[in-house]
């Protein structure tokens, strides 16, 4: 079997894709509570359980506490993998995070200042400002306060597993 399981936070909000291994041994430690189950089971000498589709943590990690890390990853899933300037959606290798404010200026690599940005755009806009550039931002950027799921290799939007689409809103 190699079912993936939606791991949900405590408020219900997707938070990432973990292995249904890691979500049965999290549910034998009280961690996780099931919210949706596979088909499939797993048994074992004195055990057969059915396969966590979906589960939900009981108490926020700390990394939650802390809110969302800085990382390339992240502001791609924060721009929903589309470049800020021309609208296009891509590929995560065919992007890159720009400095809306180039260091050059004195911009900074924080949430506030980067945005996702294909190569072209970020070709085209070089060391200068949208403004200087004449190119417009389609969304300011901001630190968010939680992610959706990163996705997982292989696993597009069209393959999403029935028992998670009413946790995963589409962005496309």
């Amino acid at each position: 079997m190699t079912a993936l399981t939606l791991l949900l936070t405590p408020w219900m909000v997707p938070h990432k894709v973990i292995p249904w291994q890691t979500a049965v041994t999290m549910s034998f430690l009280g961690k996780v509570e099931v919210i949706e189950e596979y088909d499939d089971e797993i048994r074992s000498p004195s055990l057969s359980i059915k396969a966590p589709a979906v589960v939900r943590l009981k108490r926020p990690t700390l990394q939650m506490k802390r809110g969302v890390r800085f990382s390339r990853t992240n502001v791609l899933l924060r721009d929903g993998f589309r470049c800020q300037y021309c609208g296009v959606k891509k590929e995560a290798r065919e992007l890159n995070y720009d400095h809306v404010i180039p260091r050059v200026q004195g911009g900074k690599t924080v949430w506030d200042n980067i945005v996702a940005s294909c190569y072209a755009c970020n070709s085209t806009k070089r060391g200068r400002t949208p403004e200087q550039a004449g190119m417009k931002l389609l969304r300011a950027p901001v630190k968010p306060k939680w992610l959706p799921p990163a996705p997982v290799m292989g696993l597009s939007e069209r393959r999403i597993p029935e028992a998670w689409a009413g946790y995963c809103a589409s962005s496309g």
